[in-house]
């Protein structure tokens, strides 16, 4: 199978594969934050470069180095930027790195962007960068297109009762909880401990956010759910449901070149 990351590949190889028609490059987005005393900081810039390469494979692109910083941590999604180990950029900061790299793939002769994001805080500060080095391009006059999505968006209904069969109470407390620590479990079972999870109720959060941030109003593990129940059989189910939706929406949305021989 060809190589699919981009920093395996000599600078002719990358030449060739961005010469092809209808080239793409999917950058994975993540961050540096806690999750828990289970699992390491770097869950979400690892979900989703993993996530990105299975996608790669499916559609014949590559996978750039994944961004390992993210916006701020808050603490109605993330546990919030204060606990330790959370390690992240401003808006501006994040923004500025979208927009030149993406730019630059552009100018290189990529003729689709795809932004994979990992951390629910980033899209906001993505979106800005990326729609900036779209339209900058155009002016120009390239002919280049570029998606934008977050991996979770892509888990259907079907899905989520299978993985949840108590009821999923909600995306704002999965940080730390079943749904990553199962892809985890599949992805980089070496790096999970499921004897350190912490099994306790939900966050109860408030639908507001305070200044300075109260570290009581939230969890004192840091995930805003328990782990407990998560498996390596859920984050398959998962796992399938994100790359086969990811895969099918952008064959729809953008012009894709022929897999390569070795992946067909």
């Amino acid at each position: 199978m060809p190589a699919i990351f981009l920093e395996d590949l000599d600078a002719e190889t990358f030449a060739a594969r961005v010469a092809q028609e209808g080239s793409t490059v999917i950058i994975p987005t993540g961050a540096t934050e806690q999750h828990g005393p289970h699992m390491p900081l770097g869950v979400d810039a690892m979900l989703s470069r993993a996530i990105a390469g299975q996608i790669a494979e499916k559609i014949g692109a590559l996978v750039a180095p994944v961004f390992s910083y993210g916006y701020k941590s808050q603490p109605r999604s993330g546990g919030g930027n204060h606990r330790i180990g959370t390690t992240s950029l401003g808006a501006a900061a994040l923004t500025g790195m979208v927009d030149d790299v993406v730019s630059s793939f552009i100018a290189q002769g990529f003729t689709n962007v795809v932004v994979l994001n990992g951390h629910f805080e980033n899209y906001q500060f993505i979106y800005e960068g990326l729609d900036n080095a779209v339209a900058r391009s155009r002016r120009d006059g390239s002919g280049s297109r570029a998606v934008l999505l977050s991996y979770w968006d892509f888990v259907n209904e079907d899905t989520l009762q299978k993985v949840f069969p108590d009821g999923f109470l909600g995306w704002d407390i999965e940080h730390g909880g079943v749904l990553e620590t199962s892809l985890m479990l599949l992805l980089h079972p070496e790096k999970v401990d499921m004897s350190r999870v912490v099994d306790h109720p939900p966050a109860k959060l408030t639908p507001y956010d305070i200044f300075p941030e109260d570290p009581a109003r939230t969890p004192a593990s840091g995930c805003l759910s328990s782990a407990v129940g998560a498996s390596a059989e859920k984050g398959r189910l998962l796992l399938d449901a994100v790359t086969t939706a990811v895969s099918e929406s952008l064959q729809a949305e953008l012009i894709l070149g022929s897999l390569p021989a070795e992946v067909k």
